[in-house]
């Protein structure tokens, strides 16, 4: 792989393709971002949005035919690069996967096996996992001479003890698989990676990272490194999300299942899709949406959001014997200053004093000075992640995957 050679990365979702270019730099940890786009609607009314750095964003519709998979939207993707770039200068192109299972803890280079390994991981990812298998064919089919290199949401977390990742079931389960895994790990790694140089006085401390968005979860470092997270075998677990409920007693579920007859295919509905502010605001999932609503039941959301979050921050904090830093980042991590705010003040008992200011300008640091625990905003940016990763994988730095 060459200085000036392009990475592809790609996130596929159930109806869509999200991608970004970057370029090889002569430092491998700082591919050059060029461009991003999306390909979406698949089946239905499909169009593709795309934005060139430095450029306005540019969308068109598509015949609603034209996109029916991913075997088409990969060639429309690629159509738009060779316009915009020189195709042949592709050199690898990255996935991110959600769930590596107990082997995988680091990035691999794809091959026959790695994707069969992929393929077995599908029960624990079911609405997630199936999509990159089909992506990851499709990409192999247009251009089977580009090796793709596959990331997974939690490898990062595989530095957990098995303590953090057992539950307190027959161990024969945890052997088979049903264990804490973790998720965001991609997000988490990237804020990681940065805070040395945007926050050095917490980046070898104890650090809790809130990455709040659509999804959203918490996760406990160490100097850097994973050593809880609130979400576990499945990324329904810990916070109140968009659509999905978070921490949940498995009571619960067979109560639904026993008494109300609800099916594995219903409840699985019902969990990712219709819970979660969704379901505690009977409208929306959209945090802006409830910001700026009267609805009670849209305020009740939102309390239910940041008490979930407040409490699963305590709980890693007494995990982690004590906090130095507190990290905000994700769509509404990044920009929500009201729920920074009501956030920090649910923690203000554990050290921190938001400086309200900074908050709502939103600076980097969102502390004041003299507070112990000092809070942050650190954008994420996953797909740099996973290029950086792309690039050690295909230049020989970075190691396979192995047996956590």
């Amino acid at each position: 792989m060459r200085t000036g050679d392009l990475i592809l990365v790609v996130n596929a979702g159930s109806s869509s393709l999200k991608f970004s270019v970057f370029a090889v730099a002569a430092d491998p940890a700082k591919p050059d971002e060029l461009a991003e786009g999306q390909v979406e609607g698949f089946g239905r009314a499909p169009r593709m949005t795309t934005k060139v750095r430095g450029a306005a964003a540019a969308t068109r519709d598509l015949p609603p035919s034209s996109v029916r998979d991913f075997d088409d939207a990969i060639p429309i993707a690629g159509e738009w690069l060779r316009q915009h770039f020189a195709e042949g200068q592709i050199a690898a192109v990255g996935h991110r996967v959600v769930h590596g299972g107990p082997k995988f803890s680091a990035p691999v280079l794809l091959d026959t096996t790695i994707l069969a390994e992929i393929g077995r991981l599908v029960p624990l990812a079911p609405l997630h996992q199936p999509h990159s298998i089909d992506c990851i064919r499709a990409i192999t089919r247009w251009r089977a001479d580009v090796p793709q290199v596959v990331c997974f949401d939690t490898a990062f977390h595989r530095t957990h003890n098995k303590l953090a990742d057992l539950y307190a079931l027959p161990l024969a389960l945890y052997e088979a698989g049903v264990r804490r895994y973790g998720f965001h790990g991609t997000s988490y790694e990237y804020i990681a990676s940065v805070l040395p140089a945007v926050a050095p006085e917490i980046a070898a401390g104890r650090v809790i990272v809130a990455h709040l968005g659509n999804g959203a979860s918490v996760c406990a470092m160490r100097a850097g490194v994973s050593v809880d997270s609130s979400m576990g075998f499945s990324a329904l677990d810990g916070l109140v999300m968009g659509t999905r409920p978070g921490q949940l007693d498995p009571g619960v579920l067979l109560y639904l299942i026993g008494q109300c007859h609800k099916s594995a295919a219903e409840l699985e509905h019902l969990l990712y899709f219709e819970s979660g502010l969704k379901g505690l605001s009977g409208g929306t999932s959209d945090m802006r949406a409830l910001l700026s609503s009267s609805e009670p039941n849209a305020q009740l959301a939102i309390d239910a959001f940041v008490l979930r979050a407040a409490k699963e921050i305590a709980a890693l904090a007494a995990t982690l014997g004590g906090l130095d830093g507190l990290v905000f980042t994700a769509g509404i991590g990044e920009n929500s200053t009201e729920i920074r705010a009501r956030i920090l003040e649910s923690c203000r008992w554990l050290g921190v004093e938001v400086d309200p200011a900074a908050n709502g300008r939103g600076a980097a640091r969102i502390s004041t000075p003299a507070s112990r625990v000092s809070a942050w905003i650190v954008p994420t940016h996953e797909d740099l992640m996973i290029a950086r990763h792309v690039v050690g994988v295909i230049r020989g730095l970075g190691a396979p995957g192995r047996q956590a």
